[in-house]
């Protein structure tokens, strides 16, 4: 029987860490890469319904296609995020931060190279259609923009809770990094180039990625500071 110092008090919640959530995230990245290798069968019956939805409203609606093309080429491009990690990476760099920069750049390098060696190795065909209404290139699984999205406001929103945002900016931050997550991968559905497994490998695969990063970063930081010479 614990003894009442183990026990925790009623109403504690436990903390939590960017260790476990990568963990959980990377753990159901894994379930839905083997459904989506193995076509289970109900997995591709939800991922064609979805898609066949979605891709009739949009061929109706013309002027909702041309504002989610903006939107997914130029405003949650993968270029766009990548160039937003950048300019902190650069910041970061300049002001003398040069470890924790280095390692932005290099799990948002890890992010590129992953996908693409995933999308190569599972080689799943993206949505086809009579009448499309816009075009994608390469394997679809995992979704890149969903990925990307998700790795680059992961990232950034940690460089800001370090950097000690104010209660206002901090939600606005993560009202503007969730649209930016949500909406890009939505509009990859509503353009009919992605199925919504590889939107959801995106998202799962892009939050176990940061992370691991993250916590990777705070432990090097916590045995860094553990043998520094204490100042007397």
């Amino acid at each position: 029987m614990p003894s009442p110092s183990s026990v925790p008090p009623v109403g504690a919640s436990t903390r939590v860490t960017p260790f476990g959530t990568a963990m959980v995230c990377a753990l159901l990245f894994t379930v839905l890469l083997v459904l989506v290798t193995a076509r289970w069968s109900p997995l591709m019956a939800l991922d064609r319904s979805v898609a066949r939805g979605l891709h009739r409203d949009a061929v109706a609606e013309p002027g909702l296609v041309r504002v989610n093309r903006i939107l997914t080429d130029w405003v949650w491009d993968p270029w766009t995020m990548r160039a937003l990690v950048a300019v902190a990476v650069v910041t970061l760099w300049w002001r003398g931060a040069r470890m924790i920069a280095a390692w932005v750049a290099a799990t948002e390098a890890a992010s590129s190279v992953l996908q693409q060696g995933l999308k190569s190795a599972v080689g799943r065909e993206r949505p086809r259609w009579p009448d499309p209404v816009d075009c994608a290139h390469y394997a679809a699984f995992p979704s890149g923009h969903a990925m990307t999205a998700m790795v680059s406001c992961g990232l950034l929103l940690w460089l800001l809770r370090r950097r000690g945002a104010s209660p206002l900016v901090w939600r606005a931050a993560l009202v503007a990094a969730g649209v930016s997550v949500t909406g890009v991968g939505v509009t990859r559905l509503y353009l009919g180039v992605h199925w919504l497994s590889d939107v959801l490998g995106g998202w799962l695969l892009g939050a176990a990625l940061a992370g691991f990063a993250v916590a990777g970063y705070d432990r090097y930081e916590g045995r860094r500071k553990a043998v520094l010479p204490r100042r007397p």
